[in-house]
């Protein structure tokens, strides 16, 4: 089974009694292998005092079954002034995915970059979703993972560019985290980021924490401050066992929550299930989906899911897609340079891939210079502005881009039918129609449930000042 391995009880232990075997056979029936199974008093206890039930039955004074101000105040006063989560009496559904018919379950299983050592879990996804939104992991305590990364925008970003924890702006658009757990695709297993730096999804959570514009939290003394938190004890057995809070719990906690973030129950879903006729795609939409899949004229390799590939409609490797000359200072001051104040001056544009220094990632171009890895484009229609930098406000100014406004460039990965070197900018040369058929298309990938489920949503108390 991918992801699980299972666990050998020492030999001295093999015989105590046969409630030990009896309880390893409901383990092995439950498919938890692979990670601690904490026993029924732990999972009772994860939320322990912060669980619904118990935080309304101390401080919900008017017994209206929610906090009102005053109420949120006295909360708040009894826990020292800081914000606290408000959980469930047990775990949410984390660990499921629910599966459309019309997706086949090896893909998905081939797709799923889920560690043996860091099975998906729901104690370890509620531990996740408490640490992504507690503002306690920045240094100054006012940012979290979510402050850049919000649910009603698929979890990126609506502004161009991300404010971090002083204030300042951080050097990229903020990315979707929406089926991050199925990226390895196409034989490859690319990176996290737009530059593919973090290997692992569990190197890149603790990234941001660590920078210097996002969080700017040193890990040793971000240990030290979660170990004082009231809340985090009991969420940490639960997870893992045991009590003992670390980076790397820390990092397969959030990995485990975001990796929970699967999207697959969009109109394009419900349509290619065909459960109901009244949500068939319309003959635009379904015109978008034809060039989309199977390209312009039917050539493949004009095809947007030759990158993009569905249905979890992720990226296997950083592609150029000819938005700049990148790595060739800039002679004059354009509109556009100044605007992204990326080429301003004759400072080298965003090169991407390209600044690690890795050997090329296609035999066909000499470098990376230039490549970015985007990421699922389930939910695009709420995940503008697009590309590394933001430059596009609309699906529409992507699509143009496309079509006509690629520019040349030596690591450019896409084919064109007119790629002729004296041309300043091509691209697929859409019509007006295609272009509007593709837009629909996209919109057809947001998922109305994904965005609204409560469990992907902010669990504390905060002040209502």
């Amino acid at each position: 089974m991918r992801g699980r391995t299972m666990t050998i009880l020492p030999h001295s232990c093999r015989c105590k009694s046969a409630r030990v075997a009896v309880g390893l056979v409901l383990v092995l029936l439950a498919g938890t292998l692979g990670a601690p199974t904490p026993c029924r008093a732990q999972v009772a206890g994860e939320a322990g005092t912060f669980s619904r039930p118990r935080l309304l039955k101390r401080f919900d004074t008017n017994t209206d079954g929610n906090l009102n101000d005053a109420e949120t105040t006295a909360l708040r006063q009894a826990f020292g002034g800081i914000d606290v989560p408000m959980l469930p009496s047990g775990p949410l559904n984390y660990s499921r995915v629910r599966r459309p018919p019309h997706v086949d379950a090896s893909h998905l299983a081939g797709a799923d970059n889920t560690p043996e050592i860091n099975p998906l879990t729901n104690h370890g996804a509620t531990l996740g979703r408490v640490l992504f939104y507690d503002r306690q992991l920045s240094r100054n305590l006012t940012t979290a993972c979510a402050s850049c990364h919000l649910q009603r925008a698929a979890f990126t970003d609506p502004r161009q560019f991300s404010r971090g924890f002083k204030g300042k702006l951080t050097r990229r658009n903020s990315m979707s985290l929406v089926n991050l757990r199925f990226t390895n695709l196409n034989g490859q297993r690319p990176g996290f980021f737009w530059d593919e730096r973090a290997a692992t999804l569990e190197d890149q959570v603790l990234l941001p924490i660590q920078d210097p514009v996002e969080m700017g939290m040193k890990l040793e003394e971000l240990i030290p401050r979660l170990r004082k938190l009231p809340y985090y004890p009991d969420l940490f057995r639960a997870a893992f066992g045991s009590k003992s809070i670390t980076s790397s719990r820390v990092a397969r906690a959030l990995a485990q929550f975001v990796r929970s973030m699967v999207s697959l129950d969009s109109r394009y879903d419900r349509a290619a299930a065909r459960k109901d006729d009244d949500i068939a795609l319309t003959r635009l939409e379904q015109q978008g989906e034809t060039l989309f899949v199977e390209g312009v004229g039917g050539i493949a390799e004009f095809a947007c899911a030759m990158c993009h590939v569905p249905p979890t409609f992720n990226m296997p490797k950083a592609q150029n897609i000819g938005l700049d000359l990148t790595g060739i200072k800039s002679t004059r001051k354009t509109k556009a340079a100044k605007d992204r104040k990326s080429a301003k001056g004759g400072k080298p544009l965003d090169r991407g891939l390209g600044e690690l220094g890795r050997p090329s990632n296609d035999p066909f171009t000499p470098s990376n210079d230039g490549k970015f890895k985007a990421p699922s484009l389930r939910n695009v229609a709420l995940t503008a502005p697009y590309m590394h930098d933001g430059r596009f406000k609309t699906l529409e100014q992507v699509i143009a881009h496309y079509s006509g406004k690629v520019r040349p460039h030596p690591n450019l990965g896409l084919a064109f039918e007119d790629n002729s070197s004296d041309k300043r900018e091509s691209g697929f040369q859409f019509n007006k129609t295609q272009q509007q058929a593709l837009v629909a298309f996209l919109k057809t990938l947001t998922d109305k449930s994904f965005v609204a489920d409560a469990k992907f949503s902010d669990p504390f108390i905060r002040s209502r000042k």
